[in-house]
């Protein structure tokens, strides 16, 4: 909002006549009293929450439960009447959750940073911000941190609709014993900030990456602008904050984390980039309906494994949604395949494609089942 829009408000306000006001102010009666009851609502809602807390610690039971977690979002989008759309609704349950868990346990989620990235906006979006989210500098890092049981849960990189996949997230598979728990879908949106005036900005700051995805829009709005490169999209807003002529593009959150503005909103080329984000823990998640599993494997050294593993899943009626490969790092030429199956692997015809995928592999692991995301966040 700009500066001058609360002085907008008044003269607006100023402008209506006393019937106008009276209407208006009846509203706001109306909505402070649904507000108290919304709160009222919600500390009791709470209140059951910290007894549920407690039996959970009794019994072991994971705080962060994804198959709750869905049915919980799924009952509240389908009592959902409107005008708010479901995102909204789904937004405010979000929170409503991440409250909860650390009423019932304070959450600790390991993030690639720094602050501000958008592997930090992603575990802000899917576990809200009563979580404590931990800047752990590396892919590695999350795992190494989940793995030892250092932090409940990790968020990670795993695909981008445009790029691909994150081959530091594929490697990391290879050598750290976890489970994938969850999925979370994340728009991914680039944002021009700068605390100068538009017609001011002669150094661009962001990630190499990020000047690709925005290659038009810059050449066409900023064509003589130094487009300088850092190793991150949330370091350069940092890093443009004090620095006068200067911009930054990352997200709207490290803006906020470093106090520069947003000038210019979605300026990538490609609309629709989204990443999809994998949260890695421990345990197993419980079957939904709606699940994914997901698999790493080396083929046997033989002509045609690669097409009998993936024939085993398509004779089994398996829809295969995504498929990646990266060295296995034990011998050249010899390479670990990783594979998203529409199923949950409890199911009957999954569990005996797994069995039977076994056979042509030198090696193969199932990385998780987990509820598959639903909308993107």
């Amino acid at each position: 909002m700009s500066q001058d829009q609360p002085r907008q408000d008044e003269q607006a306000e100023a402008g209506r006549s006393p019937a106008d006001q009276g209407d208006l102010t009846a509203l706001r009666c109306q909505i402070d009293e649904i507000d108290r009851k919304l709160v009222q609502i919600v500390s009791d809602r709470a209140r059951i929450v910290v007894q549920i807390g407690k039996a959970k610690r009794g019994d072991g039971t994971p705080i962060y439960a994804p198959h709750r977690e869905k049915e919980v979002l799924a009952r509240a989008i389908a009592n959902n009447p409107g005008p708010l759309s479901d995102r909204t609704i789904e937004a405010i349950y979000r929170e409503l959750m991440s409250g909860s868990f650390s009423l019932e346990l304070p959450l600790r989620v390991g993030y690639l940073g720094p602050q501000g990235s958008f592997s930090h906006v992603a575990a802000i979006r899917h576990f809200g911000s009563s979580v404590e989210c931990d800047d752990l500098h590396e892919i590695d890092h999350v795992f190494e941190e989940v793995q030892a049981k250092r932090c409940h849960y990790g968020l990670v990189p795993y695909e981008n609709s445009i790029g691909g996949g994150i081959t530091d997230t594929l490697d990391a598979f290879q050598l750290f014993d976890v489970t994938i728990y969850a999925e979370a879908l994340i728009d991914v949106s680039q944002t021009l900030l700068t605390n100068c005036p538009p017609n001011e900005i002669e150094r661009i700051y962001s990630k190499p990456q990020i000047f690709s995805q925005c290659r038009q829009w810059l050449s066409k709005h900023y064509p003589e602008a130094e487009l300088i490169s850092m190793a991150s999209s949330s370091a350069a807003v940092r890093h443009t904050a004090n620095e006068p002529n200067a911009a930054a593009i990352g997200s709207e959150l490290a803006g906020e984390i470093y106090g520069v503005k947003p000038l210019f909103e979605h300026i990538e080329d490609k609309p629709n980039n989204v990443t999809r984000f994998l949260i890695i823990a421990t345990e197993s998640a419980l079957p939904t309906g709606e699940d994914k599993t997901s698999i790493m494997f080396v083929t046997a050294h033989k002509p045609g494994a690669l097409v009998d593993v993936l024939g085993v899943f398509r004779d089994a009626s398996i829809n295969l949604s995504h498929i990646d490969k990266r060295p296995s790092g034990r011998s050249n030429w010899e390479y670990t395949f990783f594979i998203d199956c529409d199923a949950h692997r409890s199911d009957e015809n999954m569990a005996a494609a797994i069995k039977a995928a076994h056979s042509h592999c030198v090696s193969l692991k199932v990385l998780g089942s987990y509820p598959r995301a639903q909308r993107i966040l």
